[in-house]
């Protein structure tokens, strides 16, 4: 089963956007996408194991098993120009993607992060993975973003809850391991009142690129791109000529 799924084929785009979902998440948060590109930009959506039509896959056991497979379904579409986007959890595998792309010598035109404090810095590491359902669910509500009225149904959680966890998983087992700085250029847009990562937090990617940086703040919380993808879309289109 592959990875990466066009959201809207578009066979003479000059480059192609790669998006990455958030925990929980997949390539349906990027459904309203297409159609706010235009014709020059090629959208796809990475889809990870144990959700949607891939919900028999097992979960992969890191991120970096992730990058492997995603990095070498990327290969054959460098004939063009491609741009990465990721959310939250997305952003920290696009990230990962990048520095193997890199090191290829093939890395992508640049790197947009959203909703995600630079992978060098420290993290509070809350094992939200592990929670009993009613902690995991309360988190989940803190956080937005998750079609709660889903959740609410137990047997729907029995579905969806290990995909989440495992998700989740990933990310608290994540750490950085310390290497050069991106040659991409990186963009990070924040929600302005995200509870997992302030705007402050967010400009410590500058860090992580010798090549040109920007940081766009829009209201929202963590999930701001939901009722915000027409700025983020705007944002992409802006920074990646």
């Amino acid at each position: 089963m592959t990875w990466l799924r066009p959201l809207k084929p578009r066979p003479r785009a000059t480059t192609r956007l790669i998006c990455f979902a958030h925990a929980g998440g997949s390539v349906t948060a990027y459904r309203d996408w297409p159609d706010l590109l235009p014709g020059s930009v090629e959208p796809y959506g990475v889809q990870l194991p144990g959700r949607a039509d891939r919900f028999g896959d097992p979960m992969p056991a890191d991120i970096h098993e992730i990058v492997g497979h995603v990095v070498e379904e990327i290969q054959p579409l460098l004939d063009r120009d491609v741009v990465l986007f990721g959310h939250s959890m997305g952003a920290t595998i696009a990230y990962e993607v990048t520095r193997v792309l890199e090191a290829r010598g093939s890395g992508p035109v640049r790197l947009f992060v959203s909703g995600s404090a630079a992978p060098h810095e420290p993290r509070r590491r809350r094992e939200i993975s592990s929670f009993d359902d009613e902690t995991f669910l309360a988190e989940l509500t803190k956080l937005g973003g998750t079609e709660l009225e889903i959740l609410s149904h137990p047997t729907m959680r029995e579905i969806v809850f290990p995909y989440i966890r495992a998700d989740f998983r990933l990310i608290e087992d994540y750490r950085h391991t310390p290497g050069p700085a991106l040659r991409t250029p990186v963009s990070v847009i924040v929600g302005d009142a995200d509870p997992v990562v302030t705007p402050l937090q967010a400009k410590e990617w500058q860090a992580r690129t010798t090549s040109g940086f920007s940081l766009t703040i829009l209201p929202g919380g963590h999930f701001y791109l939901q009722p915000q993808r027409a700025a983020v879309v705007a944002e992409i289109l802006k920074r990646m000529g």
